[in-house]
């Protein structure tokens, strides 16, 4: 556990220091998010905030994880693979922000070429899982463990890509995405260390420091946002280290805040193309709060509690399956 404290507090350290230069090399160089106009009329003010956050972000990641493994010996195939898939995740959301930053627009790659970059992407961790480990098909729920053969695959990337357009969609508001991720990715480091995936468990840790660091930047008013080139890498490694580290099912409640951005999102589109009228305001749900005249730090502070709810609660399941309860 040592080493995760280690890894969380470098990266946490990494973060804070990295921000103010790339904060100032974007602003020099007008670097900044283009707001749409379907978005609340409060957002129009955050347009030329800076943008692709998430370089330095994944940069302090990366930098604490390889320090903290090494220190620990832990740097294995499994923690290679995980930080890969990471770069490949950071690279698909930069070119994601990099077109909309040279279009002057909110469009960068189309939902297919990003639902594609996304799913091919998830292959490889899965694939790793599959050959290595010799519970890579099973599915657990609790103590029990569900061998899917040759469907699991499919649970694998659909998990992994789900939870990077997820967390990519509740990135809409200062602060959200890094405070609800602070408590995922630290109950994810629990799991892993007690699972014994210790190195699953370090990088966790890094990226709970991370963002806990990139809220001073990003707390609202933010000065800067992590971008799709933040969002999407760092969704897709929460559903990476579930799958690598077997608590797939727990991702429900590590990401449960996502998962109901992601809901409200499905829900407003079947109901406005079925019926014709919206079940929200608008969506995702936290620009429904929004619109029902929450304040952002209302709304920022309401979504990081049940976050950490329900990341207690995934710890709480955890605990009862060690315990042979469930």
């Amino acid at each position: 556990m040592i080493m995760i404290a280690v890894a969380f507090l470098l990266s946490m350290i990494l973060c804070l220091l990295f921000g103010v230069p790339y904060i100032d090399f974007l602003r020099k160089r007008t670097i900044g998010q283009y707001v749409k106009d379907c978005a609340p009329e409060t957002h129009a003010q955050k347009e030329g905030t800076p943008t692709t956050g998430g370089v330095f972000i994944v940069s302090a990641i990366m930098i604490a994880s390889v320090i903290a493994l090494f220190l620990a010996e832990k740097f294995d195939n499994a923690a290679l693979i995980i930080l890969i898939t990471l770069l490949f995740y950071t690279f698909a959301g930069f070119q994601d922000d990099y077109l909309k930053i040279k279009g002057h627009a909110n469009d960068g790659l189309s939902a297919r070429q990003k639902l594609l970059r996304q799913i091919a992407i998830a292959l490889l961790p899965t694939i790793f899982v599959m050959l290595s480990n010799p519970y890579g098909s099973i599915f657990y729920i609790g103590s029990w463990g569900i061998d899917l053969k040759w469907l699991y695959p499919f649970l694998s990337v659909f998990a992994i890509t789900g939870a990077s357009n997820a967390y990519n969609l509740t990135d809409g508001l200062d602060g959200l995405a890094a405070s609800t991720g602070v408590f995922s990715f630290a109950a994810a480091a629990i799991i892993a260390a007690y699972s014994g995936y210790q190195e699953i468990g370090i990088i966790a840790a890094a990226v709970a420091g991370a963002l806990f660091g990139f809220l001073y930047y990003n707390k609202p008013k933010a000065q800067v946002f992590m971008g799709d080139t933040g969002s999407l890498a760092i969704g897709g490694l929460l559903g990476t280290l579930a799958v690598m580290g077997k608590f797939e099912f727990l991702l429900i409640f590590l990401g449960g805040v996502f998962v109901c951005e992601t809901l409200s999102v499905i829900i407003q589109v079947t109901s406005f193309k079925t019926t014709g009228k919206r079940v929200f305001k608008m969506a995702p749900i936290h620009h429904h709060f929004e619109l029902l005249g929450w304040s952002e730090k209302k709304v920022v502070s309401v979504f990081a509690i049940i976050s950490a709810l329900l990341s207690t609660i995934a710890l709480i399941l955890f605990y009862l399956t060690l315990r042979g309860i469930i």
